[in-house]
């Protein structure tokens, strides 16, 4: 497992576009686990790695909507070309892993072209294959956060 603490929220996008940058796509589709309790910094980490790939549109957290898709752009020389899509769900308000198919989560999956961003997968882990990288966010008493990345 490795760890990197970040003291200011400026580290910490780095941190997160750094760890966007070095993904490339697998057989199927890249699935990143992000843990944390609430106001951790999950979807602040999915939103640097989001602008970071390329999305210009508005990311949020879709705790509402559960799932989010946004088009990466194919630009020539665009360091992650090889991904299609970002997919961001959020599995806060769901309750067992079988909640994931009205979201097309098994379709999702076969696409290698899809790197998927999964806040709370401690929600519904009973439905979700082996992931190609857990992060866990921790916030510390000065408000500085250690990110953990496991596979």
């Amino acid at each position: 497992m490795a760890e990197k603490t970040v003291k200011t929220l400026a580290e910490f996008e780095s941190e997160a576009a750094r760890f966007a940058l070095s993904l490339a796509p697998i057989d199927r589709a890249t699935l990143v686990m992000l843990s944390g309790e609430l106001g951790a910094g999950k979807t602040a980490f999915t939103k640097a790695a989001a602008r970071t790939l390329g999305v210009e549109e508005t990311v949020n957290s879709p705790t509402f909507v559960l799932e989010k898709i946004y088009l990466l752009p194919r630009k020539e020389g665009h360091p992650m070309s090889d991904f299609a899509r970002l997919v961001h769900i959020d599995a806060y308000r769901l309750e067992k892993g079988s909640d994931l198919a009205p979201l097309g989560f098994d379709e999702l999956m076969k696409d290698s072209g899809n790197l998927i961003l999964l806040e709370w997968p401690e929600k519904v882990a009973d439905a979700l294959p082996t992931p190609s990288v857990r992060i866990s966010i921790t916030t510390l008493p000065d408000d500085s956060r250690t990110i953990s990345y496991a596979p």
